[in-house]
């Protein structure tokens, strides 16, 4: 898995997923998460167009991000997941709770 960090003069940051999310390789995430996190009102976008799997650990660093995000008076937005992710993400509810968004720029530019 590789993640990717991006920051714009607004703020907003990118943070890009690449590969298998899972228990081997969530630590990458979170670690990134954990770092742009600590800004105060993080705005947070997590590109998941290249992930290919995800298991429960993947969707735990989403879910703890979120609530962090929420704490620090920011937000985090999920964009892009494949049909296969976007189907996990209903199944388990988190699509009701997350704010999921079809692309990056539509995160980005979204309301809530």
């Amino acid at each position: 898995m590789h993640v990717s960090v991006v920051g714009d003069p607004d703020g907003k940051v990118v943070v890009t997923v690449r590969g298998n999310l899972d228990v081997d390789s969530a630590t990458v995430l979170t670690t990134a998460l954990d770092q742009v996190l600590e800004q105060p009102g993080p705005m947070v976008v997590v590109d998941l167009s290249g992930v290919e799997f995800c298991d429960s650990t993947g969707l735990s660093a989403f879910v703890v991000g979120h609530n962090r995000a929420r704490a620090g008076g920011g937000w985090l937005r999920l964009a892009g997941p494949n049909a296969f992710l976007s189907q996990l993400l209903d199944t388990v509810g988190l699509s009701r709770r997350l704010s999921v968004h079809p692309t990056v720029p539509d995160a980005l530019t979204a309301e809530r």
